[in-house]
């Protein structure tokens, strides 16, 4: 906030601020919510290397003011995204018991997970 009485170069008016624009997406069954710069932590997708690049299906796209929601219209809507990197996330214990019967099973499971970094999303045609 700027306190000042004028307006230093670092703060903006109502009228001058950023336009923000993100979209949501769908990978692996999942919805994220990602802007050009993100990196996210998506579901594995085995069949991309890093380096490689990857397209990922819009559900909701938002351009400043206008928002895009159209099935048709975002059917043509690609976000573009690089493999950043592949690794498994934090393992989770699974127990199982039963009371009084001796019955004690533990399994371990590390979900594997790629990094993306988005790099484009294109606006919708109108």
């Amino acid at each position: 906030m700027c306190l000042s009485g004028g307006w230093p170069a670092g703060c903006r008016s109502s009228s001058e601020r950023e336009i923000r624009v993100y979209a949501i997406v769908r990978s692996g069954g999942r919805q994220h919510k990602v802007a050009v710069g993100d990196i996210v932590e998506v579901d594995k997708i085995s069949t991309a290397k890093v380096g490689d690049t990857v397209e990922l299906s819009t559900l909701l796209l938002v351009d400043g003011e206008a928002v895009t929601s159209d099935p048709w219209v975002l059917a043509g809507v690609k976000v573009q995204a690089e493999v950043v990197d592949h690794h498994k996330g934090q393992k989770i214990d699974i127990l199982r018991y039963k009371n009084k019967t001796g019955y004690r099973r533990r399994q371990g499971h590390r979900q594997q997970y790629t990094a993306i970094k988005v790099t484009e999303i294109p606006t919708a045609a109108k």
